[in-house]
């Protein structure tokens, strides 16, 4: 017989598996039920019956069920990098003031969440005809049905049931903070454990929380984040920190979370990432480097120009996010070194080229800024074709310009027809990527989501029947890791969209753009304020929380001087991936420093001639407005 630890362990890998199982079957499911929803439509007359509600709610509990699994991986996102290099003293602090953190705020959010679903019951109509009687009477007297006002999902399951994994994700999560960050010592495991009475202690002392209270508040969140507690923690207690003071209920929190992970347009984010992950698990980057060294490589700097163009493309998908460093940098790191480049310009072009290819379609973060500006997404697509091909062409020239520098070193190629149709044909069928992906969102045949799960279906069945890159194990760990990460942004975005909630409810953005007006007396220097500010937040924030935060705040501003919210947009999203490359903590530096195991000084040396070009697209891009309007313009 199992003694009581193994059967503890046990229970653990169990629990561990079964929520990994139930979260690939929800990725899945948001790539096939749009696929079926579309044949359905159009080959048959008639789809699935309330898909959409179902891609909207299928994406919340990915949300969190991707960061429940982030926590017990420890995959949120930080601020801060490695602790090894803190004095012993400060290290033990943070092993156990970061999760005690961590845990308090995942409380507080679980108590608001739960105050939604209460208040929300007459409206939410838990519906009685699916409960057995003797419950129905049961709960009947505490208002929680109210059948003239059933809400349910595809007609038949109850909202409530989809709400409900917020309080429950949200109590799950601060119980893996206390598990996982305990360090196995007994003492940390307890002192986290007093997370939860400590949150219900002090709401119950203060229902309005006195001045010295937030203060404290916030110099403890910030000192949490600075020894590694997650961004989401920071921006979700900022959040209960700021509707505690004005004894605002924080259920206001969940509830703008709720909405804005439920737009129509949020399931694109998942799919999309999903694709890049598929592509830079499969062998298609390798496939992707032939044909450009073929098409390319025989002029000087061909092969690093080939280089840059790919890692632009995966950006696409993937997002600004970094993740193009780590999935494709040890890749291609030897791939220029053999090519006759330098080590230096090799690192420093691939940390640059990290996230170049933010503008161009489909991208998530033009997807998302769209969304919260309210704005066109083809619109904003449009706008970002020339100043995308800006960001790009320079470094390709500084590519041919490093090459013959160093003619002597270079090795040379011949272009081959032969050659070039053999590449072309071996990745035939992920160059036809770009045309599943955009000629249903541009050609009107599908919405943004179904082309989304089109293309992830798409690659799924090259990668895996025709290239066969791909098997079963692969795959699984695969849509595990993908979740994990979309969870950890989701999450973000959510907690994020509360504390947005906050600032527009206290009339933040139209003080600060007031204010503004009053101090800067010219359209011009306000955009130059605008660059240094978005250069800063690109430094000190991931983009996805800041599009939350930041761009409320910026709109009314743009407006008061006239600035296009598609103009805004575009300034918006090549600031900040200038501030992923700007010293000392753009979030692409740490990334390549890791990936590459260079120190974060080597790594800032070798990418700043990057920075200094990318600077001057930025300000061309901000100062000439016809780049992105009159293009727009132009093509509509």
């Amino acid at each position: 017989m199992l003694n009581l630890s193994a059967k503890i362990k046990f229970f653990k890998n169990t629990l561990s598996f079964s929520g990994n199982l139930l979260t690939v079957f929800v990725l899945l499911a948001l790539a096939l039920i749009p696929c079926i929803e579309m044949l359905g439509r159009r080959v048959f007359g008639f789809g699935i019956p309330g898909a959409t509600d179902y891609m909207q709610h299928l994406t919340l509990w990915l949300c969190f069920l991707g960061a429940i699994l982030a926590v017990r991986d420890d995959k949120h996102l930080r601020i801060a990098g490695s602790l090894n290099l803190l004095p012993r003293f400060l290290k033990i602090i943070a092993m156990i003031l970061a999760p005690f953190i961590a845990a308090s705020v995942c409380w507080a959010l679980c108590g608001a969440s739960l105050q939604l679903i209460v208040s929300e019951a007459p409206a939410i109509g838990i519906a009685d005809e699916h409960l057995p009687d003797f419950v129905v009477n049961w709960l009947g007297p505490f208002g929680l049905f109210d059948p003239g006002s059933t809400i349910t999902l595809g007609g038949w399951i109850p909202s409530w049931i989809a709400e409900s994994v917020m309080p429950v994700g949200f109590a799950l999560m601060a119980v893996g903070f206390i598990i996982c960050f305990s360090k196995k010592r007994l003492t940390n495991f307890i002192i986290i454990l007093l997370s939860l009475p400590f949150v219900i202690i002090i709401s119950y002392i203060y229902p309005i929380a006195p001045s010295w209270v937030i203060n404290t508040g916030f110099a403890i969140l910030i000192l949490s984040i600075v020894l590694g507690a997650p961004i989401f923690v920071f921006l979700g207690g900022a959040a209960l920190l700021l509707f505690w003071a004005d004894g605002v209920t924080t259920s206001a929190i969940p509830a703008e979370m709720y909405r804005i992970v439920v737009s129509p347009v949020f399931p694109t984010i998942p799919l999309f990432t999903l694709a890049g992950f598929i592509l830079s698990e499969s062998k298609s980057s390798e496939r992707f480097v032939g044909v450009f060294q073929a098409l390319f490589g025989w002029f000087p700097g061909g092969t690093a120009v080939a280089i840059t163009l790919l890692c632009a493309f995966f950006t696409t998908f993937t997002g600004a996010s970094g993740i193009t460093i780590l999935a494709l940098g040890g890749l291609l790191l030897p791939v220029l070194i053999g090519s006759g480049a330098d080590e230096k310009f090799s690192v420093g072009l691939l940390t640059a080229t990290g996230s170049i290819g933010l503008l161009f379609p489909p991208s998530l973060v033009v997807i998302l800024f769209a969304v919260i500006a309210q704005i066109s997404i083809v619109d904003m697509f449009k706008a970002g074709i020339l100043p995308g091909i800006l960001l790009v062409l320079p470094i390709c020239v500084m590519c041919i310009w490093h090459a013959v520098k160093r003619r002597d070193h270079q090795k040379k190629e011949t272009f081959s027809v032969g050659k070039a149709f053999v590449s072309l044909w071996r990745a035939k069928w992920e160059l036809l990527i770009p045309v599943v992906a955009l000629a249903g969102i541009f050609g009107g045949f599908c919405t943004m989501v179904e082309a989304a799960a089109l293309t992830v279906v798409y690659i799924l069945f090259i990668e895996t029947c025709i290239y066969r890159d791909l098997n079963i194990e692969k795959l699984f760990n695969l849509l595990l890791r993908c979740a994990v990460l979309v969870g950890g942004v989701l999450i973000v975005l959510g907690v994020a969209m509360g504390l947005t909630c906050y600032l527009v409810d206290a009339n933040i953005p139209a003080q600060a753009a007031e204010w503004v007006v009053e101090n800067i007396d010219s359209r011009w220097k306000f955009l130059l304020a605008l660059n240094l500010a978005l250069i800063i937040v690109g430094c000190l924030m991931d983009i996805y929380s800041a599009l939350i935060v930041v761009v409320p705040l910026i709109l009314p501003m743009a407006e008061a001087y006239g600035i296009s919210p598609v103009h805004l947009g575009i300034i918006f999203l090549v600031n900040l991936q200038l501030g992923y490359l700007t010293p000392p903590v753009g979030m692409n530096l740490f990334l390549a420093a890791f990936r590459f195991d260079k120190s974060l000084i080597t790594v800032i040396r070798y990418s700043l001639p990057f920075l200094v070009i990318l600077l001057i697209v930025v300000l061309l891009v901000t100062y000439v407005p016809w780049l992105s309007i009159g293009f727009m313009s132009l093509l509509n």
